[in-house]
């Protein structure tokens, strides 16, 4: 090989490597977008809720939620896999019980699997899937994890 065809030959493959490395950096970047906006809609859901529980003296019913949602900046981001868990909320259930939570998978290398969660105090966390799983299992009932499947 000459020495002009190796040079042309290394910067074809650093153009295809840069190529690469953009495509999966703004695949990532918009899943980290995605993510952010369905936190920023599930904190507003959080509030909306929370007023309402200031005012009725609990949480409000999944129609009310699903009312609610509709009107949301940001919902569609929370997708289908949304579920509200007011039906297993006791007037004893801890602060920190899961009310809502959106689960997200992305096709990613650099954000895992995970979900958004809502607890009964308002506040809003990303967990992984193995970490959510985990507490879900916790906090769910046989009941509730009959009628889940």
């Amino acid at each position: 090989m000459q020495k002009q065809q190796k040079f042309i030959l290394i910067r074809f493959s650093v153009v295809i490597i840069v190529t690469v490395l953009a495509i999966v950096a703004m695949i990532s970047f918009k899943d980290w977008v995605n993510r952010s906006e369905s936190i920023l809609a599930m904190d507003s859901l959080g509030k909306v809720i929370l007023e309402y529980r200031a005012e009725n003296g609990s949480v409000p019913p999944e129609s009310h939620v699903n009312n609610i949602r509709t009107n949301l900046p940001g919902n569609v981001r929370l997708g289908d896999l949304f579920r509200y868990r007011a039906l297993w909320i006791n007037f004893d259930s801890p602060p920190d019980t899961i009310l809502a939570y959106a689960q997200k998978r992305y096709r990613s290398l650099i954000l895992k699997d995970g979900a958004i969660i809502l607890r009964l105090n308002g506040s809003v966390e990303w967990l992984d899937r193995k970490d959510f799983e985990t507490l879900l299992a916790k906090q769910q009932s046989p009941l509730e994890k009959q009628m889940q499947k």
